[in-house]
């Protein structure tokens, strides 16, 4: 059969006929496959979600419990047929619980990355490259300047500014779900003990992380005595992680003497720091990079590559320059984590401050 008999992009997102189900729709359908748990992928008011269980959990923490009609969890590597296709969920290394999708119908096998990196991140299960006919992937760093360096080594720039500045509050700011745990994990792997202090709009998924059994230490929440200037004045030399949206606030100027940090791919282009008043960029990301892309299209060895996100037309001519048939889908609705998350959802935001 043809690929676009059994995938085929709609305004709803992608669509499998013979099974009668969408792949993280972007609108509210029957039946949703769902790759994780980030916004622009997961979204209330479906009739019924299968995802893994870590993904379901996210989207009731983040929407309620009745975000859908059912739900259904799979497991990593397990096979679930629907109709006559079979869907298998593989780890995709994005965040905890993101998985891609393995589709397979008739001898045809496509696989849907979703949001996917190939650096290790201790917080999620690493990529698993699934051989294939055809490759649907994201592109959001798919340029060749995203050339993202170790993780660890950019974690070590924050450590030492730490150490180096032990008067000033080190403010990090990073997406709620994902980015932020890895980097609290990153940072106990630096082998940082002291506490770690966190925005109130971070601390349900971080415990959620803890309920799944991901160790990060000692965390704490910034607690209301501490958000007057007196209060902060405690906190100098500490490390406090808060949604990007935070480092530009009120909030997080009553810090002492603040450096400002940013942990993101985004970080790798310096006029993009620099607009947002970072003073301490951190090119860490949580999507394979250009260098990643290619490697991974080339070990799943399909031979059509779809392309749903992000710089597709750039990724498309870089597959046509290898002999490989590379197709932008133009989906509309997704982005990357800092476009698409509620960085801190108005139940989760810090009471408003008033300026002195």
């Amino acid at each position: 059969m043809k690929p676009s008999e059994l995938l085929t992009p709609t305004p709803a997102g992608l669509y499998c006929p013979p099974a009668d189900i969408h792949i993280d729709p972007v609108r509210p359908v029957a039946r949703a496959l769902i790759t994780h748990g980030h916004s622009d992928h997961a979204r209330a008011g479906h009739g019924a979600v299968l995802a893994t269980s870590e993904t379901l959990a996210i989207m009731a923490l983040r929407y309620g419990e009745a975000f859908a009609g059912t739900r259904q969890p799979v497991a990593p590597g397990e096979t679930v047929r629907i109709g006559a296709v079979d869907f298998r969920f593989v780890p995709a290394g994005h965040v905890l619980g993101s998985a891609q999708i393995v589709v397979e119908h008739k001898g045809l096998r496509i696989v849907v990355s979703g949001d996917y990196k190939r650096e290790r991140d201790p917080t999620c299960a690493p990529f698993e490259p699934v051989p294939c006919d055809v490759f649907i992937t994201e592109a959001t760093f798919g340029l060749p300047v995203f050339r993202h360096p170790p993780a660890h080594a950019e974690t070590a720039k924050l450590i030492d500014s730490v150490r180096l500045f032990p008067e000033r509050t080190h403010i990090v700011g990073a997406y709620s779900l994902g980015k932020a745990q890895r980097l609290m994990a990153l940072i106990r792997e630096a082998g940082y003990e002291r506490p770690i202090y966190i925005h109130g709009a971070v601390e349900k998924i971080t415990e959620l992380y803890r309920a799944e059994g991901v160790p990060l230490g000692d965390i704490r929440k910034v607690e209301p005595g501490e958000r007057n200037a007196e209060g902060r004045r405690a906190l100098a030399g500490e490390i406090v992680i808060c949604p990007p949206s935070a480092i530009q606030d009120l909030w997080s100027r009553r810090f002492p003497d603040p450096v400002t940090a940013f942990a993101s791919g985004w970080m790798r282009v310096r006029a993009r720091a620099r607009q947002k008043g970072v003073e301490l960029p951190l090119v860490i990301s949580d999507h394979a990079g250009w260098d990643d892309l290619q490697a991974t299209i080339r070990e799943v060895q399909a031979n059509e590559i779809w392309i749903t996100h992000g710089e597709a037309e750039a990724l498309a001519h870089w597959c046509g320059s290898v002999g490989l048939r590379g197709k932008p889908l133009h989906l509309v609705g997704y982005g990357d984590e800092g476009e698409a998350e509620p960085e801190a959802r108005p139940a989760e935001a810090e009471p408003a401050e008033v300026a002195p």
